[in-house]
């Protein structure tokens, strides 16, 4: 007879029988099954201080001849859902070795991944009564024991089995260990500066706290409070001259039916970009762009030739798929926020609606003080939905808008939307480089893909003409832009640091906090510094920040009840009232 004995809390007595190493897989429960000659154990100490709590009244010591052992560890993630099987794999192997006799014993030494002690004697309890009218003998759980086995020797004497919990990864718990490998792999987002300038808006984004990136979100933005700030204010001012000019704003789901894409054309035009899903046996995708959406909007009520032209925006969030070497901060992103807008106009009013958007685009980038360098008609691409009808009048239509507005233009053969041609604005920033932001797309296919259609003037019903159009773009990518543009030096309208109250000494804080507390509930984005540092410390790292204007408050300031004001890029000091001050701020912020 071979004998082995391995020693922790207990002591084996083996014929025969390999002892195997039994690795952490998640969601699966462990069995090594025995068939025995006999088993013989005895409860030596607890091992849980509350196992007469969870398991009360056990048999503490106990025996089993020619029967089949059991060793079970019950892991994080297993649950009550395992039993069936658990149970229907101690049956078979019992009816293979031919054995009515079933001894489960708790070991924890097969894994390191236990889960909960009271599911666990949950699980084991159940499953004994499961497996009647065998008879089992439950070990001890919770305990140190000591036992003694004799393994027979045939091919089925040892068999270890593993079950894959379905349905219960939430109740999972990572191990410290684990956790913490991670966390440090996710924590890693520091950016290689070494090839790019200090005006990029990643570096800004990081000096400011506006922003910053990570890898557990590739192409996607961290928006920080300041960063959300001036989000927050375009998109404010997007509503305002949008609402001046006749637009409505919805608001349509991210994720939606693959029929829906398929009608669009999508599907087979874009699919390769999409992000897919499923639900309830059902392809679903998140959502690319907006336009379906906007569709199915339109079609949940009759339309007449009164309601035209309809302007309808939408700020929607989308999602498209990038080759994660093109991503770049919040130039190049997988989310983004597109500032949408759909015009269903009729044949006459087209032209108008085409010239109306030009106009906006001017508008908004003349508030910006950015210049448009070029504009381009993109025309058909190889992959195109419509016939050779429709793209020659969508063409022929925006092109002489361009000519009637007298906006000089270049022809970008080719590169139109799949779904009709459009007029790309490009704008030029401070360092010379050239951005297409704005579009302008002519669309006759798509309404006449969804069937939209309104009630004309004699009764009948025609198809409308559609305008998709951004004029932002993409907010993230028109932010990043604009950062570089003026170096984080935003006008005071936009900036989340507009003003920064500075001490003198410490002898001032109390008159400092009432300046800070004023401007605060006037609403402006005020910060203060009473530390008792040097001012010239003080006024370097507001400067680091572009704060519009800085506010120093001395002994003499306190004493006139006045403050000292410094405007950013001034060596101008002004002496004044704290009223006049805040007249002046409303004043530059309303005309922007």
């Amino acid at each position: 007879m071979a004998m082995k004995v391995l020693r922790t809390y207990f002591t084996i007595l083996i014929h025969s029988v390999k002892i195997y190493k039994f690795f952490f897989l998640r969601h699966y429960m462990k069995t090594l099954n025995l068939h025995c000659d006999y088993i013989k154990f005895q409860a030596l100490k607890k091992a849980l201080k509350s196992v007469d709590e969870i398991a009360p009244n056990q048999k503490l010591e106990g025996e089993s001849k020619e029967c089949l052992v059991v060793m079970v560890a019950v892991e994080k993630g297993d649950s009550k859902k395992s039993i069936q099987e658990l149970v229907e794999s101690i049956k078979k192997i019992a009816t293979d070795v031919k054995t009515k006799n079933i001894v489960l014993y708790p070991y924890a030494h097969l894994s390191s991944n236990l889960g909960s002690p009271a599911t666990a004697v949950e699980i084991l309890n159940e499953t004994a009564k499961k497996l009647k009218p065998l008879k089992v003998v439950q070990a001890p759980f919770g305990y140190y024991k000591t036992f003694e086995l004799k393994v027979k020797g045939h091919p089925l004497s040892e068999l270890s089995r593993e079950f894959k919990i379905e349905g219960n990864e939430e109740e999972a718990e990572l191990s410290d260990k684990e956790r913490k490998r991670l966390l440090h792999q996710i924590s890693k987002s520091k950016l290689d500066t070494s090839k790019i300038k200090e005006n990029d808006h990643r570096i800004l984004g990081g000096k400011m706290d506006l922003w910053s990136f990570n890898s557990s979100a590739p192409g996607m933005v961290f928006w920080h409070a300041k960063g959300l700030h001036i989000k927050n204010k375009l998109i404010e001012y997007w509503r305002e001259i949008h609402r001046e000019k006749g637009y409505s704003e919805i608001s349509t789901p991210q994720i939606l039916d693959k029929k829906l894409w398929e009608v669009s054309g999508h599907w087979s035009k874009f699919k390769e970009n999409m992000f897919l899903t499923d639900y309830e046996k059902r392809d679903l995708a998140i959502k690319p762009m907006n336009c379906p959406g906007g569709m199915l909007v339109y079609k949940t009520s009759p339309k007449s030739y009164k309601d035209l032209p309809l302007r309808v925006g939408e700020l929607g969030v989308v999602h498209r798929i990038e080759l994660s070497g093109v991503l770049g901060g919040l130039m190049r992103v997988i989310q983004f926020t597109q500032d949408d807008a759909h015009i269903f106009c009729t044949e006459e009013s087209l032209k108008d609606e085409i010239a109306k958007i030009i106009d906006l685009t001017y508008e908004l980038y003349k508030t910006f003080s950015l210049e448009i360098d070029h504009v381009e008609l993109s025309t058909r691409p190889k992959k195109k939905i419509g016939s050779k009808k429709i793209w020659d009048l969508a063409e022929e239509v925006l092109e002489e808008v361009l000519k009637e507005k007298k906006v000089k233009y270049v022809i970008n053969k080719g590169d139109g939307a799949f779904y009709g041609p459009k007029i790309d604005f490009h704008i030029k920033d401070s360092l010379a480089r050239t951005w297409q932001t704005s579009t302008i797309q002519l669309d006759m296919a798509l309404p006449e893909k969804f069937e939209l259609e309104y009630t004309t003037e004699d009764g009948s019903t025609k198809q409308p003409i559609m305008l998709h159009r951004v004029v932002y773009g993409s907010i993230e990518r028109f932010l990043g832009v604009y950062t570089e543009h003026v170096d984080g030096k935003f006008p005071l309208w936009l900036s989340p640091n507009q003003i920064k109250v500075m001490t003198l000494n410490d002898d001032v804080k109390d008159y400092a906090n009432e300046i800070y507390k004023k401007l605060f509930d006037e609403g402006f984005q005020v910060e203060i510094n009473d530390k008792s540092e040097s001012m010239g410390k003080k006024a370097r790292d507001a400067q680091i920040q572009r704060f519009n204007y800085l506010v120093t408050v001395g002994e003499k300031e306190k004493e006139e009840g006045k403050i000292a004001v410094r405007a950013r890029d001034s060596k101008d000091i002004k002496v004044m009232d704290l009223d006049k001050f805040i007249k002046k701020l409303k004043k530059e912020i309303e005309s922007k």
